[in-house]
């Protein structure tokens, strides 16, 4: 038999279609950061994962901006909100792994027709429909509505195909994402397998729609319709690249309804006695207000060579798709059409195009009742996909506040604890997911989002305080740092050359020929420092208040000198509201003198509270990449606040004892082989400061102290020490 060969953007998902088993296309373009997995339903944590959320629709955003080279916005549906509106994309509130490649390509589908189709124009599609077409709608017995209703579905069906090409062509990477949109709204066995039996095989509007919103499925069968073959010739999807416009698409659908009008029969004349107006009732006897299940399936009759087939071998048929068992030659005659992955491009050589009719001498295949109902379940889930209107799960106002706040504090989940390994070898260990927020805002304490951070913790005016002396004892300190950004002149004399010195001149007449003298400049080079506090449980009461006083102290410090930077990190865990082992590790940047004002520290810090356990290492891995590396030109240190041992567990990993300190001696080394030296400051009380030094020191380094962290002398002391050091 021979095919008629032509581009068809639908059976390219079968080359590449999203894999089987845990695989998703997005594994390509994500890293190992992206993961969500549970490992049971129980695991799942109530409600939705906001930060999860917030961490799709960035990615989804993303996406959606490089494909359409515009800056269009991607927002959760929510109660009140309207995503007809032609400027934004709308994304359903129910994602996961699963879900997100279709829900990726719907993005992209709904965000290309953004950028390309003419909304303006669409809202005035009544207008454009010449009154030809309505006039020969109303005799073959539709009404006004009812034609408006065909010709809007026959320019969605033509504008799609353009879209597509459009993004498949310029943007060829990203059709795995729409081939999986396709799989979830608008393919389905059902209609797959009903494209060969006679199923919506009369010359009726429900007929013609359904074979021509299918006619790029491998399955089609252009003899089935009188007209289907012209109709196919009209669209020439193979040279769809010609259409440049939502106007040239309307032009090419009414065309296509120009074919189905010709050949649906005429409708009943019908004269009103008492007014004399003329009406048409359908041929097939259908009307607006009573449709059988037969008229709606293009069936108006049956005859003596027509049967039903059983529900077993409905269930049969279905199952030979999904085992890949279907034969375009299965027997039911006429033309399949085939593609060519060639006619990609849009060539418009169709040399390759034939025809050739098998007839079939089978009787009619119908579907049961039940089987029917199946098949117009599909049908509209097509046509409402083609209308845009697809069911998108909405959040409620305050998830969608909160998602906002999350947005706007960059917070996202980081993978950590990859290579862990158990003290005793039945800890468990294993990676595990820390919160990392990169934002301080307003927002984010007036949303009590976070554990750390709360606008009513019940020590606030003490932490107020504190900050205020902080910034006070920095202006002192800044000045005893200062000696940092002085330069220091070396003379060395009795030089060969340079400049005379006149105590040398006296020594000429004994030989002596080396009396100039040359002055040589040290300085040091720009510098950054990171400054991470321990904000576990254990850090509250006075050691927190002290404690935050010398933080506040050095970043107002660090201010007053010149070529230096200051980043202040806070790390604890989010606590799981009373969901068991669920907690998080969790690493806030709270200040960055490269993009924030002292003001920040002086308004917000206040809000920050102890609290959680102590998942030291975990956090530096989680903010490794956020630190700046040492080199040539610059100078980087790491300062470490810290009141003892690492500890932390959630159903993860247990992290204590041993799995918990190599870890964060391994994190500490990392940090130093990236050119960064470190200083790490022991806050802990008289008692317990030679039981926890040792450990502390093999973490952190022979050179980690106690040290009075209100003193400003001696952190000064300690800090210059380091400042200083020459590599």
């Amino acid at each position: 038999m021979n095919k008629i060969k032509h581009f068809n953007p639908m059976k390219l998902r079968e080359k590449y279609s999203i894999k089987p088993s845990n695989y998703n296309y997005s594994s390509f373009w994500l890293d190992n950061d992206w993961d969500t997995s549970f490992d049971t339903e129980d695991d799942k944590p109530k409600g939705p994962d906001l930060i999860q959320l917030a961490s799709y629709r960035r990615a989804i955003s993303n996406f959606v901006n490089i494909v359409t080279s515009e800056d269009i916005p991607v927002t959760f549906n929510s109660h009140g909100d309207s995503y007809t509106d032609g400027k934004k994309v709308v994304i359903s509130a129910k994602l996961d792994d699963k879900e997100f490649d279709s829900a990726v390509g719907l993005a992209l589908h709904e965000g290309s027709h953004i950028k390309l189709s003419d909304f303006d124009w669409l809202k005035d599609l009544e207008n454009n429909i010449p009154t030809e077409y309505f006039n020969r709608g109303e005799k073959k017995g539709y009404s006004k509505t009812d034609i408006k209703v065909h010709i809007k579905n026959l320019l969605n069906y033509v504008e799609d195909r353009r879209i597509d090409y459009h993004i498949f062509s310029n943007s060829p990477g990203y059709k795995g994402y729409y081939h999986s949109m396709y799989d979830k709204y608008f393919h389905s066995k059902v209609v797959d397998k009903a494209l060969g039996t006679d199923e919506y095989t009369d010359e009726n509007m429900d007929s013609y729609m359904f074979r021509v919103i299918n006619l790029t499925n491998k399955n089609t069968d252009l003899s089935k319709l009188n007209g289907l073959r012209d109709i196919w010739k009209v669209l020439d999807i193979k040279n769809i690249s010609r259409l440049i416009s939502t106007a040239s698409a309307f032009d090419t659908a009414l065309d296509i309804y120009d074919v189905i009008l010709n050949n649906i029969p005429d409708g009943i004349e019908k004269t009103n006695e008492d007014t004399g107006e003329v009406s048409y009732e359908r041929a097939d006897g259908s009307g607006d207000s009573q449709h059988s299940d037969s008229d709606m399936n293009g069936n108006g009759s049956s005859s003596d060579e027509s049967r039903e087939i059983t529900d077993q071998e409905f269930e049969d048929l279905l199952n030979g798709i999904e085992n890949g068992e279907m034969d375009k030659g299965d027997g039911n005659g006429g033309d399949s059409v085939s593609v060519d992955m060639d006619s990609e491009s849009g060539d418009s050589d169709s040399s390759s195009e034939s025809e050739n009719v098998s007839v079939s001498e089978q009787s009619k295949v119908l579907l049961s009742d039940s089987q029917k109902k199946t098949l117009e379940n599909a049908i509209k889930k097509q046509k409402k996909f083609m209308d845009g209107d697809i069911t998108k799960k909405k959040l409620s106002k305050k998830d969608k506040e909160s998602i906002d706040t999350i947005e706007s504090s960059g917070m996202s989940y980081k993978e950590v604890g990859n290579d862990l390994k158990s003290d005793n070898g039945w800890n468990k260990v294993g990676k595990t997911k820390c919160i990392l927020v990169k934002n301080f805002t307003k927002s984010l304490v007036d949303s009590n989002t976070i554990s750390m951070v709360n606008s009513h913790h019940y020590y606030s005016e003490e932490t107020e305080e504190a900050v205020k002396e902080g910034l006070r004892l920095g202006q002192v300190l800044g000045r005893k740092l200062s000696v940092r950004t002085e330069s220091r002149d070396t003379k060395y004399t009795r030089k060969d050359a340079g400049r005379i010195d006149k105590r040398l001149i006296a020594e000429l007449g004994f030989g002596n020929t080396n009396v100039f003298s040359q002055t040589f400049v040290d300085t040091y080079p720009d510098a950054f420092l990171h400054i991470s506090v321990d904000a576990s449980g254990s850090m509250g009461g006075g050691k927190w208040l002290r404690t935050m006083k010398s933080v506040v102290a050095m970043t107002k410090a660090i201010d007053m000198i010149e070529g230096v930077d200051v980043v202040v990190s806070f790390r604890s865990t989010q606590q799981s509201n009373g969901r068991g082992r669920k907690d998080n590790p969790l690493m806030l940047i709270a200040y960055d003198s490269r993009k924030d004002g002292l003001v920040k520290v002086k308004s917000l810090f206040k809000f920050l509270r102890p609290a959680g356990t102590t998942p030291e290492g975990l956090c530096y891995e989680a903010i490794m990449d956020e630190m700046v590396e040492g080199m040539n030109d610059r100078e980087s240190y790491f300062l470490n606040f810290s009141d003892g041992m690492p500890m932390f567990g959630n159903d993860d990993v247990d992290y204590h004892y041993d799995t918990a300190l190599n870890h964060t001696e391994k994190m500490v080394k990392e940090i130093r082989n990236r050119g960064i030296k470190v200083l790490s400051y022991y806050i802990g009380d008289s008692y317990d400061t030679n039981r926890n030094m040792s450990e502390f020191k093999r973490m952190y380094g022979k050179d980690s102290q106690f040290v009075d962290v209100t003193s400003v002398t001696a952190v000064s002391r300690t800090m210059n020490k380091k400042f200083l050091e020459k590599n």
